[in-house]
């Protein structure tokens, strides 16, 4: 009798070129040149980064409602269940409020807007209009409202996180309530989890072709040379989301065991598609199965990923406090410290729901100025220019503090895969750029 053949376990290193991260770079970089060098013709290539977060967009509400419904069901544990979420949220709470006052401390210390003398009725309010409508009618009223769809296929279909996301929940709890009837149910769903994951890795081989697209389009529309206006704001933004990662996610990553360091070169290519794409939600279906893969559970993942997109903005709150900030010193508003108490405590309400989309931080840093009558609506014209390029920040911050949150709620609930998230953050776990490659293969 013939010995079994021994196969390897690892799948063959490939070529560095046929990396995702790569791609992704080597297309931003690409983009970058284009639109600095042909204005025109970059603006003209917007329609490939729509495309493509289009293309992501029309996945996301499959991959939530599937990950959460599956991992519901399958913990049956209905108490567990809310235990993940009351500990998602205190999270939440806590890092959120702690980014909105890291963001005033240090828009107080370094006062990037003071000096600039600006009179608010010189200022063309025109272009910041949409904003403030879409803002207006973000109230806390509409927004709870708004979590609720119109019928259960339109909280699938409506494009809205948080209705997918309520639709999820109660479906899975639904179908963890009626026992081992719903086996057949949950196996079907885990199966077509199967299929659905296949196409998100289909789908990020278009990834480079957007992220060059989306940075074609930003840098021929606004340039480069659009920075170097309001330098001190956006370097401020950028040193002070630098300092939030890495050392105050960066400790309680340290204390939770792992590395920061090693969690954003395993998040790298999101991280880049991100950058390209100035959106969070384009690398959410990665993000999902990435964490998965790092020894984080599917039902906890299921949850504090998708509800960490519309809770767990930290970037966004550092920016909400520092542009307003910035605004008021700009325009000669002296605030006190009770205004500015105000102001946060504002912000941390009209920042919650601000799903991961290009300009949300915009809108709702309208939306908490409108409520603070100290600050002018109209000094938000001062950072239109230099907003795209914030946002980029806003996202790739954003998009690690859910990363983290992740792995800290899955080890308070003692079910973190210590050995499986080394080995991940170490290299040594299926990637998913391989994936996309295998998929493609299939």
């Amino acid at each position: 009798m013939m010995p079994p053949i021994e196969r390897p376990t690892d799948a063959p290193p490939r070529p560095w070129y046929r990396h995702l991260y790569v791609q992704v770079l080597v297309a931003i970089a690409a983009g970058v040149l284009l639109g600095h060098f042909a204005p025109d013709t970059g603006k003209a290539l917007k329609p490939l980064g729509d495309g493509f977060i289009k293309l992501v967009k029309m996945i996301i509400a499959p991959v939530i409602f599937l990950t959460i419904v599956t991992g519901i069901a399958g913990m049956r544990d209905l108490a567990a269940v809310g235990r993940v979420a009351a500990k998602a949220f205190a999270y939440f709470l806590f890092f959120s409020t702690l980014a909105l006052i890291i963001g005033l401390v240090v828009g107080n210390v370094v006062r990037p807007g003071a000096g600039l003398n600006i009179d608010p009725a010189t200022l063309d309010t025109g272009k910041i209009a949409e904003y403030a409508a879409k803002a207006h009618e973000s109230t806390l009223t509409g927004f709870l409202l708004g979590v609720i769809p119109d019928s259960f296929l339109s909280g699938l279909t409506g494009g809205n996180i948080l209705q997918t996301l309520f639709v999820a929940v109660l479906f899975g709890i639904g179908l963890a309530l009626i026992g081992d009837r719903g086996e057949r149910v949950l196996h079907a769903l885990e199966d077509v989890s199967l299929a659905v994951f296949k196409v998100v890795a289909i789908l990020m081989k278009a990834a480079p072709i957007g992220a060059f697209g989306a940075m074609a389009f930003t840098i021929g529309a606004y340039g480069v040379g659009t920075l170097a206006n309001l330098a001190a704001l956006v370097a401020t933004f950028y040193i002070t989301s630098l300092l939030f990662v890495f050392v105050v996610l960066g400790a309680v990553a340290r204390l939770c065991g792992f590395s920061i360091f090693k969690l954003v070169s395993y998040l790298k290519a999101e991280l880049l598609l991100v950058l390209g794409t100035s959106s969070s939600e384009s690398a959410l279906p990665s993000l999902i199965e990435k964490m998965e893969r790092a020894g984080c559970p599917k039902s906890i993942v299921g949850l504090v990923v998708p509800t960490g997109y519309s809770f767990n903005l930290d970037g966004t709150n550092i920016y909400m406090t520092l542009a307003a900030l910035f605004i008021a010193q700009a325009v000669g508003v002296d605030l006190s410290l009770g205004q500015q108490l105000l102001l946060l405590s504002v912000a941390m309400l009209s920042s919650k729901g601000a799903a991961g989309v290009t300009g949300a931080g915009f809108i709702t840093l309208a939306a908490t100025l409108s409520i603070v009558p100290s600050v002018p609506v109209a000094g938000m014209a001062l950072i239109l220019g230099v907003d795209r390029f914030m946002s980029e920040c806003r996202s790739l911050t954003n998009f690690i503090g859910n990363a983290v949150a992740t792995v800290v709620v899955s080890r308070w609930e003692g079910r973190l895969d210590h050995a499986q998230l080394d080995a991940a953050l170490a290299g040594r776990a299926p990637r998913v750029d391989q994936m996309a490659a295998d998929a493609v293969a299939d």
